[in-house]
């Protein structure tokens, strides 16, 4: 059986068709079946799993994987040896779930003792963990269980398919993983710390697997927070060599993961962003990951083309994502992506890729982007941008959109010569609709683009906002838990109520609902920014020449105003006084009755103790006030 199926896929599906996996199994189980005869099952087994996925299917529906663990409790190396390299073929496959391997608390402990035995044992031992720990909670079981300690001293092992695998464990144990990371750094094996022995295997002359592979280590280490983002062993070994990996002379899945990994080591840091920018022309270097396939290539090898094709997905995203985090920050940088040959249609392009993973990386390049105000007025308006993003926002998975409305909420400042066009094409209606969305960013991001829609509007515009808005919605938001909502929420009703023709027409509608919320909020446990943002909504109602006696009507607003302009707080202090100031302004009609109201109510006697506040600006504010009594 065993000759038969080496490297013949045909014959395997005919065995497992034939029933031969429960015997199998069941001689592999026997206690009768001699060491031997039991080893041969597990070596046919692995041979099965080698073939197809469906393979592998038929395995585990037989209950492959109990019946190898439970192999690997006999004394017999051979036999374990035989069952742990079955096991890692099956739980290698896609198909496996990683979860099969925690089901049993006494695997991992076992697994962990087994280490020891023998360099197959660490090989595969090491291979069946870091294909299946995915997440923090398997992260944890298996640092919990000792993996640092077990695996740390296999780097220094005489083979060097022990090292690759420890080196793979590594990689996926520090994953966003500060705990992980933060012992890693301080683990020594033959007195050397393991950055150090990272570092080693980051050089040229190491095979190439071995140097990304301790890149990506040392790279979640540094993202993890356990390495320094200027520590030389970043500055000048991780990230030369991630630039290295994304040169034409690598293969093309290197090429992937070369970019893919530099992208996540500068995607916080302006500096390594600028280093990164300038080492080994690298913005010019990715321009050649969107040249998959060449047609060349169709002609003389169809197979080439074939593997140019399935990678040229993943190149596409690797360059975008790469040139996202490239731009973050850096105005010259951008510029200099910008002007990459055909880099705009590149991203426009990207926009409507089949892909759903090139088109996320297409977005967040576009939304990098998007941060200079240079770029928004040519390029972008040039390549007209707004058309493919608001196409993507029609319909998309929630992590496209979050992206994709926070590239909006740049494209609608009011110097973006896209907000016009935009506004046409129905984004009131579409930002509206993700206020209510039970995603926090998308909600963030509807209310963010409709604040600066909003700014220096029109009053149709923002007519067309309260109405799309709707009073109703516009109190959720004003009762969200997020503050990052709330106060983008406030900083739309500061801009709606702007000038004085636009204050006086939105509060004659709804007037009376929007003095509701703000008394709400200023009633409410919210912190200073909150409360300073509402009160400027309240001096700018002030401003208005019919909508001052919605303020003055209500004797609760102004026992408020009262009540802040004493508050210890600077800030809101100023605040209230710019709701007096524009109340008691004498150059406006009835203002004689509102000043004799305030006088009346002590607001002059306040008037005066901050006409003598060490705060420049309280004072200034106060005697200006003052000044419209006497005048």
């Amino acid at each position: 059986m065993k000759n038969a199926v080496i490297g013949n896929n045909k014959q395997k599906a005919n065995l497992i068709v034939l029933g031969a996996v429960p015997r199998l199994l069941y001689l592999l189980q026997q206690e009768t079946s001699s060491t031997e005869l039991r080893t041969e099952c597990a070596v046919v087994l692995g041979s099965l799993a080698m073939g197809t996925e469906n393979n592998v299917k038929s395995l585990l529906d037989c209950h492959i994987i109990p019946a190898l663990l439970q192999g690997l409790l006999s004394p017999d190396l051979k036999f374990i040896e035989a069952c742990l390299r079955c096991l890692r073929t099956i739980f290698t496959s896609p198909v496996t779930p990683e979860e099969l391997l925690y089901t049993d608390a006494t695997v991992i402990p076992h697994l962990m003792a087994l280490l020891s035995r023998s360099r197959y044992t660490q090989e595969y031992i090491c291979q069946i963990f870091s294909h299946c720990c995915k997440g923090p909670d398997h992260q944890t079981i298996l640092f919990n269980h000792g993996a640092v300690q077990n695996i740390a001293h296999l780097l220094v092992s005489t083979s060097y398919k022990v090292r690759m695998q420890a080196l793979k464990c590594f990689s996926v144990l520090a994953f966003e993983n500060p705990q992980v990371s933060m012992t890693l750094v301080n683990v020594l094996v033959d007195g050397e710390l393991l950055p150090q022995i990272f570092v080693k295997m980051l050089q040229r002359d190491k095979p190439i697997e071995m140097q990304l592979t301790s890149a990506k280590c040392l790279t979640y280490m540094c993202r993890a927070g356990a390495i320094r983002t200027d520590d030389n062993c970043i500055v000048l070994k991780t990230l030369p060599c991630l630039v290295r990996m994304c040169s034409k002379e690598r293969l093309l899945e290197e090429r992937v993961e070369g970019a893919e990994t530099l992208a996540y080591l500068i995607e916080t840091d302006v500096e390594l962003q600028r280093i990164a920018s300038i080492t080994d022309h690298l913005i010019a270097m990715l321009a050649d990951y969107f040249k998959y396939p060449s047609s060349v290539s169709a002609i003389t090898d169809i197979k080439r083309l074939d593997h140019d094709l399935k990678h040229a997905h993943e190149l596409r995203q690797a360059a975008f994502k790469l040139y996202a985090s490239l731009g973050a920050n850096d105005e010259d940088i951008r510029k200099k992506i910008i002007e990459t040959e055909n880099m705009m249609d590149r991203i426009v392009n990207g926009l409507s890729e089949s892909s759903i993973k090139v088109r996320l990386a297409a977005v967040r390049c576009l939304h990098s982007l998007s941060r200079s105000v240079q770029q928004l007025r040519t390029s972008f308006q040039d390549h007209a941008v707004w058309k493919p993003l608001m196409k993507v926002l029609q319909n998309a998975p929630d992590e496209i959109l979050v992206v994709a409305s926070s590239t909006l909420c740049n494209l609608l400042l009011e110097f973006s010569p896209s907000k016009e066009p935009i506004l046409e094409s129905g984004a009131v209606e579409l930002l509206c609709s993700l206020t209510q969305s039970e995603n926090l960013a998308l909600r963030v991001n509807g209310i963010w683009a409709l604040m600066n829609m909003a700014f220096q509007a029109e009053q149709k515009i923002k007519s067309d906002i309260l109405r799309g808005l709707s009073t109703e919605q516009l109190f959720q938001l004003l009762s969200d838990s997020d503050v990052n909502v709330l106060m983008k929420t406030l900083g739309l009703l500061r801009n709606l109520l702007s000038t004085r023709p636009h204050i006086d027409h939105i509060m004659s509608s709804h007037g009376k609902q929007i003095m509701q919320a703000v008394t709400l909020i200023l009633e409410g446990e919210h912190n200073i920014e909150v409360k300073e943002q509402t009160l400027c909504i309240l001096a700018n109602i002030a401003d208005g020449t019919t909508a001052k006696e919605l303020i003055m009507t209500n004797d609760d607003i102004l026992q408020k105003i009262k009540y802040y302009m004493s508050h210890s707080n600077a800030k809101l202090q100023l605040a209230a006084m710019f709701c007096i100031s524009n109340l008691v302004w004498n150059e406006e009609e009835g203002s004689q009755e509102r000043q004799d109201k305030l006088r009346d109510m002590g607001i002059v006697d306040i008037l005066h103790k901050l006409s003598q506040s060490s705060d420049p600006n309280l004072c200034d504010k106060a005697k200006t006030a003052l000044q419209q009594y006497l005048a």
